[in-house]
């Protein structure tokens, strides 16, 4: 079978780093960043779309936003990140069974594949998709639909995996089994009006499903 992971809230609790570039980028634009909680609503979606809505649709405040969010990350966000308790276990087992693994996430493709390559675990997953530098989107439609194409899986044989409604969404639109994660960002009740076909506590019960 192959499972597609998302990364951020699913693999690793990046909350620390990824609010801390907010604060930085909007601090560089002469911006003040919005509450922990709406900072917080901003993992998971591209940030592009984020900043737009509090920087007035601005197109140059938000692509100077993003830069300083990209220099800061280059610089140190990529580290700031810690792994889920029971996701290398989760990995290591599906690996052992012959299951096919590959990240789907909303970061940037550079992004992406430097903290992957950074994980314990890297050498598990065969394929990263993630938009590119100057993607004002990143649908999940589109990337597991490329993934179903380059893996030859049916969508029965796929699992999509994350904590956001847009991990589900992109499940939902390609028929594919989509797997909420209680212990990322989002919560049951956005994953199950996404289309979740289960919402798991903890990465073990994912690997029971193998």
């Amino acid at each position: 079978m192959l499972f597609l992971f998302d990364l951020d809230g699913t693999l690793i609790d990046s909350e620390v780093g990824i609010l801390a570039g907010i604060r930085h980028s909007m601090a560089a634009v002469g911006a003040e960043p919005p509450d922990h909680a709406t900072m917080r609503s901003w993992i998971g979606p591209p940030l592009r779309v984020s900043f737009g809505a509090v920087l007035d649709g601005d197109s140059e405040r938000v692509e100077a936003a993003v830069a300083a969010y990209t220099e800061r990350f280059h610089e140190v966000g990529w580290s700031e990140h810690t792994v889920y308790d029971g996701i290398p276990e989760l990995i290591a087992g599906l690996a052992a069974r012959g299951h096919q693994l590959a990240v789907v996430t909303s970061k940037t493709r550079a992004h992406a594949e430097r903290i992957l390559a950074n994980l314990p675990f890297a050498a598990a997953f065969e394929r990263v998709y993630a938009p590119g530098p100057l993607s004002a989107h990143s649908e999940k439609a589109e990337m597991v639909a490329a993934a179903l194409a380059d893996f030859g899986h049916v969508e029965s044989e796929t699992f999509m995996i994350g904590d956001r409604r847009y991990d589900m969404d992109g499940a939902v639109a390609n028929s594919v089994r989509g797997i909420g994660v209680l212990w990322g960002f989002g919560d049951r009740a956005e994953l199950e009006a996404a289309g979740a076909w289960k919402v798991v506590e903890t990465p073990a019960e994912i690997l029971a499903l193998a």
